[in-house]
């Protein structure tokens, strides 16, 4: 077994007071060879995404929108001393940082050493390869690296789940530089590849150096891949990063230092907004919290093609570049209303232009609708307008014709339409039929038709409507619609399997199919906690520790439901979990009055932060070894095809703010907190959080508004 490198192990949390930096972030050491089931790091710089391939040097899905590469094309893959690097055998030691990705192996009897970085500012990565001679005699041999491009410029909808490619670039062999160009056919995209050794050899198929390295000693290159509109504009990019390669990988560390310190800062100059800092000694909290925001911000997009202005992404770096999906965002909607307000409301408006009816979300390059409609919509929509209205305080958007739409609806009016919706689909037996399985979990056959999760919604959305009309002055309205959702919940307790802790779904035919998925357990108590008997809030709590919680993630459906034969893919399978299903699963613990059972996993739970901000899907331990100690993300491949990130992490910010400080804001104004910090920690507080303009510390008695 070739040796392996020493990389330090992630350092702890800083004090509780301290806003994090990069180090405080980092990833556990990951330890992998080609062929290993492994979901390869990524970043971003805001305006697009690379990827890591399972490799020392290689990297992948290099996308600025509207610049796509085609997601099989690897480029910068090596050949040391004429052999392939992959070839050696040696495992690859990952270390992911928000602004880099480190890679180290033991390669023939030398350490190799490699940081990858998205320029700031910039449309271009670069690798820094290092190469240290621990050995007694002087080394020189060749290093190859294999260069390939597929860049194409697609002013269009980006409606598949792939970005747009080309396969066929014309590649030009640059006689001024080490550097090869490939240029789409189809526009005048452009990008460049090469190395900053001036001395180096350039082939059609790639850039040669020679490694000259003293006993002792270290050797270092730095490889360079700009993308531009044009060849002049992809060469000055390139030129730029290629005039100081360890200047450019600086420069990502003060960025990424400057916007993590911005998230927790009011009066930022980066954002609209700010989320409150969380100082405890519970450092498992305080991971999970932190690394929820940075999950947000991670898919911020700034680019000046968006006709959205700033946006922000929901997976990243493989799969629906430039597409956010209403679920996902409406899962962080507590952080987008803190973070970026005005953002949210610009997104809000044009959602509510679109008929949510036909789609599951959005692309930035046109506005287009992507994708068929997820039965999710309203209920998205009317939580996303209730955070931003009552978090930002800006009530008279309620009353105001939409921008986008046909001049006389107001949002109130769209409110109304999406708390109504549900009537349309009423099917005999009193509940909504969300018809078939692509509009809802997409993997879980059984749940479909009236599932008790998003008919529960349709209470919330519906008590929503009525806090919204009273709030407007609009009482007997709002006394309707909150009858309505008395019967309605009464009708959804119906489908309850006494005494099992889960719910049956509805079929047309009358039928009742158990179906024990985690998407009930925790939306139900979010649409209609004061509809469950404490009975029932105990046992849905017992079936949650035994049938779906793990020691460091959770089952989505139960390994004890038929259905676990359907399929494999890990979001919302018997095998895994989506990131947001663990921290809606601890609030609606806490919600019910079972925080301690949240409260003792959230050890578990951040561990599996150790491979960097949460995965589209983790799998449980039981499924596939944990990596490194955290549950092992999904790779993007089929048959799991789950991506590296998703913007859905935000959801562990509102469970901290809403389920564990429990704070609340209503339609009128009304700011309350009753907190429940006896079990993390009594001493935890919330520091600087801004509502409605107000800044506020929270802490185990209660709100506390700061003085000017």
């Amino acid at each position: 077994m070739p040796q392996r490198p020493v990389i330090p192990q992630r350092p702890a949390i800083p004090q509780r007071t301290a806003l994090p930096v990069v180090d405080d972030l980092v990833s556990s050491p990951l330890v992998h060879r080609p062929g290993d089931l492994f979901a390869a790091p990524g970043l971003t710089n805001f305006l697009g995404v690379v990827q890591a391939d399972n490799d020392l040097i290689g990297i992948r899905s290099l996308t600025f929108p509207p610049f796509g590469s085609l997601g099989t094309t690897v480029t910068a893959r090596a050949f040391l001393g004429d052999k392939l690097l992959a070839a050696f055998g040696a495992p690859v030691t990952f270390v992911w940082r928000p602004d880099r990705i480190t890679r180290t192996a033991m390669v023939d009897g030398l350490e190799i050493t490699t940081t990858t970085v998205l320029a700031p500012g910039r449309m271009g990565v670069v690798v820094n390869i290092e190469v240290a001679n621990p050995g007694s005699d002087d080394r020189e041999l060749p290093l190859r690296l294999a260069v390939e491009g597929s860049v194409t410029q697609a002013m269009r909808p980006w409606g598949g789940s792939e970005p747009p490619g080309e396969d066929d670039n014309v590649i030009t062999v640059d006689g001024s530089a080490p550097r090869l160009v490939f240029s789409a056919r189809s526009s005048d995209a452009v990008s460049v590849q090469g190395v900053d050794d001036p001395d180096a050899r350039t082939t059609a198929r790639g850039v040669e150096t020679t490694v000259r390295v003293a006993a002792g000693g270290r050797w270092r290159v730095g490889y360079i891949h700009a993308v531009g509109a044009t060849s002049d504009e992809a060469m000055s990019v390139y030129d730029a990063l290629a005039t100081d390669v360890p200047a450019v990988i600086d420069a990502a560390e003060r960025m990424w230092n400057d916007e993590l310190a911005a998230i927790f800062t009011p009066g930022n100059e980066h954002f609209g907004g700010s989320l409150p800092w969380l100082e405890t000694d519970n450092e498992a909290l305080r991971r999970l919290y932190t690394m929820g925001a940075l999950g947000v911000v991670y898919f911020r997009r700034d680019s000046s093609y968006s006709v959205m202005g700033r946006t922000y992404d929901t997976l990243m770096p493989r799969y629906w570049q430039s597409v956010t999906f209403l679920w996902d965002y409406n899962l962080s909607s507590i952080v987008h209303a803190l973070l970026d307000p005005q953002v949210m409301r610009r997104h809000l408006e044009h959602w509510i232009a679109t008929d949510v009816h036909t789609h599951f979300g959005t692309e930035w390059l046109t506005g287009s609708p992507v994708g068929n409609w997820y039965a999710v919509n309203d209920f998205a929509m009317t939580r996303m307008i209730r955070d931003y209205v009552a978090w930002s305080g800006d009530t008279t958007w309620l009353t105001a014709p939409v921008a986008g739409g046909d001049g006389t609806k107001t949002v109130a009016d769209y409110v109304h339409d999406y708390a109504t919706a549900w009537r349309s689909l009423r099917s005999d037996h009193g509940l909504a039929d969300y018809g078939d399985i692509d509009n809802l979990l997409e993997c879980v056959s059984t749940y479909i038709h009236s599932v008790a999760s998003l008919n529960a919604a349709n209470v919330f959305t519906l008590r929503t409507a009525a806090a919204m009309d009273a709030a407007l002055g609009e009482s007997t309205r709002s006394s309707g619609y909150a009858a309505e959702a008395d019967q309605l919940a009464a009708a959804i307790n119906d489908l309850y399997v006494e005494g099992s802790g889960y719910y049956n779904a509805r079929y047309p035919d009358g039928s009742l199919v158990p179906v024990r998925h985690c998407y009930d357990f925790f939306t139900i108590p979010f649409g209609m906690l004061d509809d469950l008997s404490a009975q029932r809030r105990q046992e849905m709590t017992d079936y949650f520790v035994r049938e779906l919680q793990t020691p460091t993630w959770m089952h989505a459906l139960s390994p004890y439901d038929d259905d676990a034969l359907f399929s494999v893919r890990p979001d919302h399978q018997w095998n895994g979990a989506y990131p947001a299903w663990p921290s809606e699963a601890a609030a609606a613990l806490y919600r019910m009055g079972h925080g301690d059972v949240a409260a003792g996993w959230f050890a578990g739970l951040a561990r599996s932060t150790n491979q960097g901000p949460l995965g589209q899907a983790h799998f449980v331990e039981t499924a596939v070894e944990p990596d490194a100690g955290g549950a092992r993300k999904s790779p993007n491949e089929w048959p799991w095809i789950n991506d590296w990130t998703c913007s859905s992490t935000g959801s562990w910010v509102s469970l901290v703010i809403e389920a564990i400080f429990g704070v609340r804001v209503g339609f009128d104004g009304t700011v309350e907190a009753t907190p429940q910090l006896a079990e993390v920690d009594p001493s935890a507080r919330l520091r600087g959080l801004v509502i409605r303009g107000q800044r506020y510390d929270v802490d185990a008695t209660g709100l506390h508004a700061e003085q000017d």
